[in-house]
């Protein structure tokens, strides 16, 4: 996931380093005399990586934008903490600041994605950002009779 611009910028450079790759790769295999299906599975590795790269700037980009989230049974909430940060383009200092913590404290929270963050800890987090979390609990069985 990308937390900051200096972490999107690095992507941007990479997204297009690994495409001038990519084609480098694929005339290399076809002056090797490959066919057009053997050079795509030859490529297919740098290929993933290529597109994951992608989706995950693309996702940064929709957090920029103000495009949250939904979760479902707090799965996700870490990426989602992150999410709201950006899009409010609060940096980690500033978060740390009005967390009144260490700014390495956040940078680590984060890199973890908030992993086993407390329901307290949490609320804290989302008011530093100036959000709050509405819940809605829907029952997925039906009632015994």
């Amino acid at each position: 996931m990308i937390r900051n611009e200096q972490e999107y910028q690095s992507a941007l450079s990479k997204v297009a380093e690994e495409k001038k790759r990519l084609e480098a790769q694929k005339i290399e295999l076809s002056n090797l005399g490959l066919n057009s299906e053997e050079i795509e599975r030859g490529v297919a590795p740098f290929l993933s990586f290529h597109l994951q790269l992608v989706e995950e700037i693309e996702h940064y980009e929709r957090l920029m934008r103000g495009e949250s989230e939904t979760l479902e049974n707090l799965q996700g909430l870490g990426q989602l903490l992150v999410g709201l940060r950006i899009a409010n383009g609060i940096s980690q200092r500033e978060l740390a600041r009005r967390l009144d913590i260490a700014e390495s404290q956040v940078s680590r929270d984060e890199r973890n994605e908030y992993h086993g963050i407390s329901v307290e800890r949490a609320s804290r987090v989302l008011q530093a950002l100036g959000a709050r979390m509405v819940s809605q609990i829907v029952t997925t069985q039906s009632k015994a009779s």
